[in-house]
């Protein structure tokens, strides 16, 4: 895999796949998967004198949904998105 390192305030993250079934079962297609809103950070940029994340690289963190912009990196589909846009941290 290529190696990236986001600038900035951005966090690299690999998305973690949801199911195509329903909490009940139902298969849904891919038409209607939402995107995932849960990743592990894989790469964190330098922030700036004024804002850090506080996260590290393989937490698993849950963002907001139209965030991420979505790019594609030796076919493994990775998120990029901002300090703000990162909510919580999975403990």
């Amino acid at each position: 895999m290529a190696t990236l390192r986001p600038l900035g305030e951005n966090v690299l993250v690999k998305p973690l796949q949801k199911g195509n079934t329903t909490a009940t079962g139902i298969y849904t297609g891919d038409a209607q998967k939402e995107k995932p809103k849960k990743g592990e950070i894989i790469a964190i940029g330098n922030g700036s004198d004024k804002k850090t994340l506080d996260a590290k690289v393989g937490d698993i963190v849950y963002f907001t949904q139209y965030a991420p912009t979505e790019i594609k990196v030796d076919n493994d589909e990775l998120y990029i998105l901002g300090f703000d846009s990162v909510l919580a941290v999975e403990e």
